[in-house]
């Protein structure tokens, strides 16, 4: 008895396991939420639609529980307890296991830190890659606007240079970027997001580096059918 006992704990274990590893089980804290709703959204097709929400009254520890047929973008919005939705959001890779955020009220979209999602940390290194080129491009608009009056047609158009010179710099990046981490859905998305208007070549590169697995995620699949529009738009035009 005892035997068919453990047996039957060990498969129901086995279940519980098998059911977390395929399902979202997102957990975390907003520092300083006392009373409001979390809105976990995401987009289908271009509109953007509310998945789960909870509402919080007392404790600013949340949870949502969601199965994800391919890793993808989902949002975590705020909405405090006079209906205000705050205008910031964190953005974030969802993944099924286990995922977990960390926030607080004041700074809610730029103080949150995610854990758990292996596309979402890719995604954190590629962010802090691109910032580095707007804080390039920032220091440009800076420079063009200490001219002022003093601008002329030869100094605007070197800065009109170095700026087109770091969008390019910025394009090849993110497609090395994307090719060095062709095993992870966030590749696909990242060119989808970023640089959907680059030479088709470089699409086209990208996309045949890709792993089988990844070709045959959400943003895998849009890349191909982007490309293949594209073509046909290029061809026509």
């Amino acid at each position: 008895m005892r035997y068919f006992l453990s047996l039957a704990i060990l498969f129901l274990s086995l279940i519980s396991c098998s059911t977390d590893k395929e399902m979202m089980n997102l957990t975390g804290t907003v520092k300083g939420l006392k009373k409001g709703t979390l809105l976990l959204q995401k987009f289908e097709d271009t509109v953007l639609v509310t998945v789960d929400s909870l509402i919080v009254d007392g404790s600013s520890n949340f949870s949502f529980s969601e199965k994800i047929e391919s890793p993808e973008i989902y949002y975590l919005y705020v909405q405090l307890k006079d209906g205000t939705l705050r205008d910031d959001r964190i953005t974030f890779f969802a993944e099924n296991g286990e995922l977990n955020i960390k926030t607080n009220l004041k700074n809610f979209g730029s103080a949150a830190v995610v854990t758990g999602s292996e596309n979402d940390k890719v995604l954190r290194e590629y962010l802090k890659l691109k910032n580095r080129y707007v804080i390039k491009n920032l220091g440009l608009i800076e420079e063009r606007l200490k001219l002022g009056n003093k601008v002329t047609d030869s100094s605007a158009l070197k800065i009109d240079q170095k700026q087109r010179a770091l969008l390019s710099s910025k394009y090849l990046a993110t497609i090395n970027f994307a090719i060095n981490h062709k095993d992870n859905e966030v590749a696909p998305y990242l060119v989808l997001s970023e640089v959907y208007d680059s030479n088709i070549k470089y699409l086209d590169t990208v996309y045949s580096s890709l792993s089988p697995k990844i070709k045959d995620s959400k943003y895998g699949k849009e890349l191909e059918s982007f490309i293949i529009n594209r073509k046909k738009t290029d061809t026509i035009l």
